[in-house]
């Protein structure tokens, strides 16, 4: 059965770009458009669209906007486009936080190598989300917190998830389903003596690192390398956002950075990021790739390979949500070398790509739900 998606901007010529690209997949089917937010609210509910793609800036009711009302009505895979600015990416982040699952920048050209790959991403963007049925959406709850709080709001059934929110505010809400903590965040820790954890991520990694992120305490006993796919113009926006939320340090990698315990390092878009070991010291190479064999920039293979290499076995790596299978190769290398790695179950990923990957190949020591994470982690490594 084909998606269904409805389309919504203001442009009528991205409106017609958007479906010609869409509708050269069989898989995909493009049932109406919208020309503001309001009109998105209104025909989501009447046509129950499999996927929504979402412009930001709209007249009548903007998209961020038009999301919390979707997402408190009647719960759909939103999929935002954005313009690659700073306003654009805090937006879009602020379209996270409301409710939407992903992200792509509005000029195609920005995604990809050529205009085949753009558009290949674009539909399978939709297809990946579209396969989430609306029965797996929890409605959102909009409540107040004070500008200080960084802990987690409840969900309605039970567990708690922190949202991407201004400092001011939390919006709760879940894309993926969730259950209460189970027996696993209560297990044992292994004993294994640990130098740095390493998490690798893609759609749905921004919610799925916050979740994670803003749980650990601030005297974190090592460094956290963070490897999101995102483009370079929204990648300090969030660590940005990240760093206000955290009680540990979350800071967009620089090159030659000193690693240290309790801070987080976000790999910066459209670069690589890798350890290097120095005279009992290690720090941070970020630079420009211009390889055409690597698809990701940042690419979790790469910084994951590099840790193997730095730390040998110390390594606690964390794969997450995501498409493709970026973070199986590197795994392989750290696994080899004695490290160990987790995989986020398939039931509360937004997309079980990533970490089936890994768990597919055996590389996997356990696979957890989204909201073991911290307190696993946390335990894993004595704090």
């Amino acid at each position: 059965m084909a998606v269904k998606v409805l389309v919504v901007d203001d442009s009528s010529f991205f409106r017609r770009r958007v479906t010609e690209i869409l509708e050269q997949d069989p898989e995909i089917k493009v049932i109406d458009f919208a020309v503001n937010g309001q009109e998105a609210v209104e025909k989501a509910a009447q046509l129950r669209p499999d996927v929504i793609t979402m412009d930001v800036e709209m007249p009548v009711l903007d998209g961020i906007s038009a999301v919390k009302q979707i997402m408190q009505a009647n719960p759909t895979p939103i999929l935002m486009f954005s313009s690659l600015t700073r306003e654009g990416a805090s937006a879009t982040l602020d379209a996270l936080d409301a409710g939407a699952l992903d992200f792509l920048p509005k000029k195609f050209e920005d995604i990809a190598r050529n205009s085949d790959d753009a558009i290949k991403s674009l539909q399978n963007k939709v297809k990946e989300i579209g396969r989430r049925r609306l029965s797996r959406f929890v409605r959102p709850s909009y409540t107040p917190s004070a500008p200080t709080a960084a802990p987690s709001t409840p969900l309605s059934s039970g567990q708690t998830r922190p949202s991407i929110a201004q400092p001011d505010r939390t919006f709760s809400r879940s894309s993926a389903p969730v259950s209460p903590a189970s027996p696993i965040a209560s297990a044992r820790a292994s004993g294994k003596k640990y130098q740095l954890v390493a998490i690798g991520t893609s759609t749905g990694g921004p919610v799925a690192l916050q979740t994670i992120l803003t749980q650990l305490p601030a005297n974190f006993p090592h460094p956290i390398l963070l490897i999101q796919h995102m483009p370079a113009a929204f990648t300090p926006a969030f660590a940005q956002r990240l760093n206000t939320l955290c009680k540990i340090k979350v800071k967009e990698a620089e090159n030659g950075d000193r690693l240290q315990a309790g801070v987080a390092y976000l790999a910066p878009g459209g670069q690589q990021m890798m350890v290097e070991s120095r005279g009992g010291s290690r720090t941070l190479r970020v630079f420009e790739d211009d390889s055409a064999r690597i698809t990701y920039k940042p690419s979790v293979d790469v910084t994951f390979a590099s840790a193997a290499k730095a730390y040998s076995g110390d390594v606690l790596a964390v794969v997450l949500t995501g498409m493709g299978a970026d973070g199986r190769d590197g795994s392989r290398l750290l696994k080899q070398a004695g490290a160990t790695i987790w995989a986020q179950d398939e039931k509360t990923c937004v997309v079980y790509g990533m970490p089936a990957a890994v768990a597919n190949a055996g590389l996997a020591a356990e696979s957890l739900p989204l909201q073991d994470f911290a307190q696993r982690i946390a335990k894993e490594v004595g704090c």
